[in-house]
């Protein structure tokens, strides 16, 4: 197994800047010379010495800084393990690097001007050597061991031994210039990971127009800062001992249980641009920002999204047309937004995919108006409800995995979405193609988040509400899969109506559907017209026509061999034939409308295994698999933490065969119900059929791990369900 080291690095990594150069030997100088007060470093605690691998030293640096107009960013890491046992050998023996690495992301917060100009530094270095247990030391030839193999550069690292240290670092430095405000991407993460940390230390060096954002969460230790020589110089460390290895386990949400820390470093030249920053910055670059108040947030946000302008699109779309209350009137203006503002455009978008036309969008006008962001959608819709004098609320709210909103700090983990004040309030979140009024992210639903208030166009108050939740009976999955088995009993048919609603279907809406199968529907009933009809000369009408045909026909190839494939995998079958698939309905107008399509297949070798002159189905797998939890997972100590409650219904109709009856169906009656979840199926027979209904149940967003074992008394019961067989027995 390699090891990946995931720089944040935007350059080719080129084996050319691994020679001795002087900046390579000022680097590594850093990292080993004579100043590391790491390298005797040996000695693991006790406690630990049963583990594959113990980090001895870890140690992470990010440097901010500027000359002129050129801002310089440096980040480096070192680790110093200890290999304990042979699995850890192989797990080192091999480090890969990805060849393209990511630089931190700057958030422009204003257009750029054409004067502004990024230019990439090539200081990126890695540097690994071998400690020996009687203390030699190997470098690794960088050059000498690298191979390029399939967009990566792999690095063997030779003759490694149980008790060897591997001892690395990486090095990335980006210089670019620029005269305006803009953030780092966000570092958010545990001090723990896979391998105990003996020693740790994060050190931070910036200076005047970097702004800090940093908190420690639980019980980790605090940002200290350090002195320097310069007033215009800023030092901070963050220093741990004996780090527990960070478990990773099923239903777990790390930021929230394991002591962890989180930042942000947004740069500004002048107060100009701190004003304009989407950010909740800190008065001075002097002080290290923790957290954020309410009148901040309200302060930010009043700022930003305000109703920029009303939509003619809309306002002419409801010209001819009268609803019976508000209720109506929001739904039908969110639904043709998604239109007018995304999925008209979806064709021309497969059309400039497809290479027929470089700019298929110009048949829409000179600017087509896409929203892009959630700000954007924010100010789009809350002109139209300003223009009706409809009231609503701004919701400024947080997932759950990343803390409560006491816990806001970087402004881009913000999630924004409108609660509209009508008789019975209704949630509108920044649509893709298939979102619904009421359907916003499940990681939001349940938490407490702040509402910000309007009245006369302009929002002026600040309140904090708990979010909706759903229930789980609301999340369903349900699949009613008719089994035939060939008269012969050589194979078998199944037939498969899968049903999703709730926040179940998204994953499956994203799968499942093809433009293909909504957006002339789209058309037709907002009266707006296709790409192809927007193309006035007849004669590029037919070849785009004919074009296009050929796009789509390849892209539904495709995904039906995709569908197929998904379905040999779901039942876990080697091949199938006579695969069909089709889509009854989309889902998309309502968070409890269904998407719905029909499966049906053929196949052999599975299900059936003779047994004299009988047979034995193992109607169980049916179901499809399920958890099996191993001895590790059963002795969880972690708290239990998913996306939404859900549930997972089944009805299964065996057509038992002419000549036979079933025998050994009281094993397919089970029911363990408790208040974390349930798993209950009944079966019997009716008439020719068998019939099996089955129901899995997780009833809440989370749960304390004094209820796991609660939980896995209705995982069991799934899991022993999918083994169990019937008996065809002769009559």
């Amino acid at each position: 197994m390699k090891i990946k080291i995931i720089l944040s690095l935007l350059i080719t990594f080129s084996l050319s800047v691994m020679g001795q150069t002087k900046k390579e030997l000022e680097v590594k100088n850093f990292f080993w010379g004579e100043h590391d007060t790491h390298k005797n470093t040996v000695e693991i605690p006790d406690k630990w010495k049963s583990e594959s691998a113990v980090i001895l030293y870890k140690n992470q640096n990010y440097d901010f800084h500027k000359f002129g107009k050129n801002v310089t960013y440096k980040n480096s890491t070192r680790k110093r393990i200890k290999l304990l046992d042979n699995s850890a050998v192989k797990e080192f023996s091999e480090f890969s690097f990805l060849d393209i690495f990511r630089a931190p992301t700057k958030v422009i917060v204003f257009p750029i001007p054409v004067a502004f100009n990024w230019q990439q530094n090539t200081g990126n270095f890695v540097g690994i050597k071998v400690v020996k247990p009687n203390g030699d030391e190997i470098e690794i030839d960088i050059k000498k061991e690298s191979v390029q193999v399939d967009g990566k550069t792999n690095i063997a690292i030779p003759n490694l031994e149980v008790g060897d240290i591997i001892d690395y670092y990486t090095y990335y430095e980006d210089s670019f210039k620029s005269t305006f405000a803009y953030g780092f991407e966000p570092v958010e993460t545990t001090l723990s990971e896979e391998y105990p940390i003996v020693n740790f230390k994060l050190f931070f060096e910036t200076e005047n127009d970097f702004f800090i954002n940093f908190n420690s969460y639980n019980k980790a230790p605090e940002l200290k800062q350090l002195p320097t020589e310069k007033r215009s110089i800023r030092r901070y460390s963050l220093e741990g001992t004996n780090i527990d290895k960070y478990i990773s386990n099923r239903w777990f949400f790390p930021l929230l249980d394991l002591p962890s820390y989180k930042f942000q470093v947004y740069f500004a030249r002048s107060g100009s641009f701190e004003d304009r920053a989407l950010a909740f910055l800190p008065e001075k670059e002097t002080i290290i920002k923790k957290n954020v108040s309410e009148e901040e947030v309200l302060d930010l946000y009043d700022k930003r999204l305000r109703a920029n302008r009303d939509i003619g699109d809309l306002r002419d779309f409801f010209k001819s047309k009268t609803f019976k209350n508000d209720t109506e009137k929001v739904k039908e203006a969110y639904y043709f937004m998604r239109h007018a503002y995304l999925t008209q455009y979806i064709e021309a978008m497969v059309v400039k995919e497809a290479d027929i036309l470089y700019n298929p969008f110009e048949f829409y006008g000179s600017n087509p108006p896409f929203i892009s962001s959630q700000k954007e959608f924010i100010k789009y819709f809350t002109a139209f409800l300003n223009r009706n004098d409809i009231d609503y609320d701004v919701v400024v709210s947080k997932k759950r995995y990343d803390g409560t909103i006491d816990d806001l700090l970087i402004e881009k983990n913000v999630d924004l979405l409108l609660k509209v004040n009508t008789e019975t309030p209704l949630y509108v979140e920044y649509f893709d193609q298939y979102n619904s009024i009421n359907e916003f992210n499940p990681l939001i639903e349940n938490t407490e988040a702040y509402l910000l208030t309007s009245s006369k166009n302009k929002i002026d108050g600040i309140t904090r509400e708990k979010l909706p939740h759903s229930v789980y009976s609301q999340n369903e999955e349900k699949k009613e899969i008719t089994f035939t088995l060939n008269d012969d009993f050589s194979g078998f048919s199944i037939t498969s109506i899968s049903n999703f609603k709730g926040h179940q279907k998204k994953e499956e809406q994203n799968n499942r559907l093809l433009f293909t199968d909504y957006i002339y529907d789209d058309y037709k009933k907002y009266e707006t017209k296709s790409f192809i009809e927007l193309v006035k000369r007849k004669k590029k009408k037919i070849e785009y026509q004919k074009q296009l045909d050929a796009a789509i026909l390849k892209i539904q190839n495709h995904h039906k061999e995709q569908m197929k494939e998904a379905a040999q995998s779901e039942f876990e079958l080697n091949e199938i034939d006579d695969y069909a698939f089709k889509i009854n309905e989309t889902g998309r107008y309502g968070f409890d409308s269904y998407l719905t399509f029909t499966e049906s297949f053929k196949g052999k070798d599975a299900f059936i295994k003779k047994a004299g002159p009988n047979y034995i189905v193992e109607i169980g797998k049916l179901i499809t698999n399920q958890i099996d939890l191993n001895k590790k997972q059963r002795e969880r100590t972690e708290n239990i933490h998913m996306s939404y409650p859900r549930i997972y219904n089944n009805k299964i109709t065996f057509n038992i065969p002419k000549g036979y009856a079933v025998t050994g169906i009281d094993k397919l009656n089970k029911s363990i119900d408790n208040s974390t979840g349930a798993f209950i199926s009944q079966a019997e027979v009716i008439g020719s059929d068998l019939i099996i209904t089955t129901s899995k149940q997780y009833k809440n967003y989370s749960e304390p791990n004094s209820n796991w074992s609660l939980m896995v008394d209705f995982l069991d019961s799934a899991n022993q369900f999918v083994n169990e067989k019937i008996l065809l027995k002769k009559t």
